[in-house]
């Protein structure tokens, strides 16, 4: 009888493990709070002011020098972030980071002179903050997720105004009670909580874990990017020779000047100023929070449907004109017209992002995240320059009643700025040579 010899199959190839809930999930939800950590150390710049200026007699300009040093090395990192967790991981990143902040922020409990703040807050805070920015939650979602991008990119921005809302009564009731260092303690203590959960729970990529993006097929991890630092780099020599470039440069930095530059700086001093109590002014600012979730979102749900330029025209003039009322509203308590503002501003308050980057989409297609990145980083400028600038403004007119307008007027001219930026393929004349 003939010896029949059994063939077996090859072995199939590594195929990933499908657990009932996906792994991606657990890695949202660690960058989540992460994010909200963050946000307590984005909180305290406005609330520390007053009661620096009172215990040091610093100026407020000298205050806000520190402040836009921090928003300047937040903006001018931000571009290189993706480039630092390409090359050594999220993991690693992230954690060094977060360790950076809480340091930066423990050491301005023991300060005594102006420098020491810029060192802690504006450059050490700044840089820590800058390396996360949103890189972190980009790279997070275009790694370990190819469906459900845009929820959980919705998801993770939504964490930064979520945050918001936890930390700032929380910090302005801690700076009311018991004086700014605890604040500043709460502050750091937030960010090395964090460090735990990941490096414990984060990890840089599915297939270090045998697993597939949730809704995406199995790819090994890519070796370790070194020229993406260079990319960036060479991406800015090339867009910054377009005009569209600096119209979207030039209206997110007045962007930044009205937000995270002159509101969340200088609301709550300015509100102080006319008798309203710290709590009171942060709550509002924490309600501001709430309702940029929910303009963002209805911002890209327009963005989908009208032009986006002329959208950005329409948020900057609705911005510029609440500015101009501000100044009117402002009283030692809340009352409904300032309830309006809050709501309404709150609205608008990143409202610009999703049509900058459908206009950056359109102009740089491919290469569009990296533009987005410096785009951001002027936006941080601005917010940078007018944290200074409302510090030295209440100093010499002793209000400020000329920063609100003043930003009211940039406003304007972001709007005529959105205006003129024109669809690709019709420059005439915007290509700079």
């Amino acid at each position: 009888m003939a010896q029949t010899t059994e063939h077996r199959p090859p072995a199939p190839a590594r195929t990933p493990r499908t657990p009932r809930v996906h792994r991606a999930w657990s890695v949202a939800a660690v960058t989540f709070v992460t994010i909200i950590g963050a946000a307590a150390f984005a909180s305290l710049p406005g609330l520390l002011i007053e009661p620096l200026h009172t215990e040091f007699d610093w100026s407020r300009g000298t205050i806000g020098f520190a402040v836009s040093v921090n928003l300047a090395l937040y903006g001018l990192t931000a571009p290189f972030a993706a480039a630092l967790m390409d090359r050594f991981g999220i993991r690693r990143v992230v954690a060094v980071a977060l360790t950076v902040i809480a340091l930066g922020s423990v050491l301005t409990v023991w300060m005594t002179a102006a420098w020491q703040l810029v060192l802690f807050w504006g450059i050490l805070v700044g840089l820590g903050s800058g390396s996360m920015a949103l890189a972190f939650a980009a790279t997070v979602t275009n790694r370990w997720f190819t469906a459900r991008r845009g929820l959980v990119t919705g998801i993770l921005t939504a964490a930064g105004a979520s945050g918001q809302l936890v930390f700032l009564p929380l910090l302005s009731w801690l700076v009311e009670h018991h004086g700014w260092r605890p604040a500043a303690v709460t502050v750091s203590l937030a960010a090395i909580a964090v460090v735990p959960f990941v490096w414990l729970l984060l990890r840089d990529h599915p297939a270090d874990v045998g697993l597939a993006p949730y809704g995406g097929e199995y790819a090994e991890k890519p070796a370790p990017v070194t020229g993406a630092a260079r990319r960036a780099v060479t991406v800015l020599l090339k867009a910054a020779r377009t005009g569209p470039f600096w119209l979207l440069a030039g209206t997110f930095a007045i962007c930044g000047a009205s937000t995270n530059g002159l509101v969340k700086t200088h609301f709550v001093p300015a509100a102080h100023d006319h008798g309203m109590p710290v709590t009171a002014a942060a709550g509002l600012l924490a309600v501001i929070g709430v309702f940029d979730v929910v303009g963002t979102i209805a911002s890209g749900w327009f963005t989908d449907r009208f032009e986006a330029r002329r959208l950005l025209a329409v948020y900057y003039a609705l911005r510029g004109v609440s500015l101009l009322f501000l100044p009117l509203l402002l009283a030692p308590a809340v009352h409904p017209p300032m309830i309006f503002f809050i709501v309404f501003y709150g609205l608008d308050w990143v409202a610009t992002v999703p049509p900058t980057i459908a206009l950056c989409r359109e102009h740089y297609g491919e290469d569009s995240a990296i533009v987005f990145g410096w785009v951001l980083a002027s936006h941080q400028v601005g917010a940078a320059v007018v944290a200074f600038a409302g510090g030295v403004a209440r100093d010499v007119f002793g209000s400020y009643d000329t920063v609100w307008y003043a930003s009211g007027a940039l406003c304007a001219a972001a709007a005529l700025m959105a205006l003129v930026i024109r669809r690709p393929g019709r420059t005439d004349g915007l290509t700079l040579r």
